[in-house]
């Protein structure tokens, strides 16, 4: 039996944490650039406010409702994050994170599994602060099932178990076929134009072939997660990205040269350092720089460039340098840049990954140094220790982030303070 801890409105009940007088005020929280909502609390969405709408446009009801507006403090969310999952870890001996917020428990061995979903949405409320939902299920795919009623039903008290088969069915009949895991609007619209409304028809619709030539093989396997046929097994460990990247909108526009190399040598730190966090190397690094597609008054202009190494490595210094001189291949002068990005391709586990014949591999001396500065900045805060490349404010670039709040739990400066 499988256990899913889904937090409620994760990024604006991180926002609620540190705030009392936010508790009963609808909160939101914007994308990068304050651009649209992509957290929203139950009081937000009872005035209408939809996921994924422009700011821009919902800025009058905001203000009419007085709904408190945050901008994106990712910092703040991953720390509360890796809270939560610390706390889970204690609890039970296998658990697989699925996302920021959620997570996959093993309840094997344990003998009233309801009981415990309770039990768990009550240590996390007492430790963290932060509301879960619970879904208890044989499958991944049922777990979300439970989740799914457990957030809408509140008299369910924010846990639901799925281990009898009448329960699946009184759940899966009232859930429609673009709520399932993995379906979504426009996999949901394919089902109904078959005649499937429910997730209870999807579950139970005879003819797989079918599924399978409008939902490829992953549709089938999620219509047997239904059926109670582990398709999607618990993974313990975290598996580790095959590629990694880093990519910013600019707040405003960008012509200057400079400000475009500090952009790109930034995003280079931070897939850099994302390599040694999960212990690889890469091979080739790829950048890309575009011009605002909207604009109808600005020059369209929108280029990538790549740079491999003979050697893989995860060391910033080089990385930072092949993205620049990438940079190099593809720049144009007099052009107003509104974003870029770096990625790494074809990485390697960091032990086990061939050397080239003519360019050197990390020595020691520059492994010790990259080790020191993941460790001080982890401790200090990010951006404490930067190549020179990446700049020193990035005020020229940065995002707008007008509503952000303070990072109260991994900055000095910005710890609370009680009066």
């Amino acid at each position: 039996m499988l256990a899913l801890v889904d937090c409620d409105a994760f990024f604006c009940n991180c926002e609620r944490l540190f705030r009392e007088d936010l508790r009963q005020r609808p909160v939101i929280v914007l994308s990068n650039n304050d651009g649209c909502a992509i957290s929203r609390t139950r009081e937000a969405k009872a005035l209408g406010i939809e996921m994924g709408a422009p700011y821009f446009q919902i800025r009058e009801l905001c203000e009419r409702h007085k709904v408190a507006v945050f901008s994106s403090n990712f910092s703040l969310y991953t720390n509360i994050s890796a809270r939560i999952t610390t706390t889970l870890r204690r609890l039970v001996p296998n658990i697989e994170v699925y996302s920021v917020d959620e997570a996959f428990l093993d309840l094997t061995g344990i003998p009233n599994v309801e009981s415990f979903g309770r039990m768990i949405k009550a240590i996390i409320q007492q430790h963290i602060g932060m509301p879960v939902s619970v879904g208890i299920g044989p499958t991944k795919g049922l777990c979300k099932a439970a989740c799914f009623l457990a957030k809408q039903d509140l008299s369910q008290g924010g846990v639901v178990s799925l281990e009898e088969r009448e329960k699946q069915d009184q759940v899966l009949a009232t859930m429609p076929v673009e709520k399932i895991w993995g379906i979504a609007k426009g996999r949901g619209l394919k089902l109904w134009m078959s005649g499937i409304k429910t997730a209870k028809e999807f579950r139970d619709y005879k003819n797989d072939q079918h599924i399978q030539a409008i939902l490829t093989k992953v549709g089938r396997q999620i219509q047997d997660e239904l059926r109670g046929i582990v398709s999607f097994p618990l993974q313990a460990g975290a598996e580790k990205k095959k590629e990694i990247m880093s990519s910013r909108t600019f707040g405003h526009g960008v012509f200057d040269k400079h400000v475009l190399m500090q952009s790109i040598a930034t995003h280079a730190s931070e897939v850099a350092q994302e390599l040694r966090q999960q212990e690889s190397v890469c091979t080739g690094v790829s950048i890309f720089i575009r011009s605002n597609p909207f604009s109808e008054s600005t020059e369209q202009y929108a280029r990538s460039a790549s740079w491999k190494f003979q050697t893989p490595t995860n060391n910033t210094f080089k990385i930072i340098k092949a993205a620049l001189r990438a940079l190099e291949m593809i720049y144009v002068y007099g052009v107003e840049y509104q974003k870029s990005g770096v990625s790494v391709f074809n990485l390697q586990d960091e032990d086990e990954h061939a050397l080239g014949l003519f360019e050197h591999c990390d020595s020691l001396r520059e492994r010790v140094l990259m080790d020191t500065m993941d460790r001080i900045n982890l401790r200090e805060g990010d951006r404490i220790l930067v190549s020179m490349s990446c700049g020193v404010d990035n005020r020229e670039w940065r995002m707008r982030r007008n509503f952000k709040s303070p990072r109260y739990t991994t900055s000095w400066e910005e710890l609370p303070k009680c009066l």
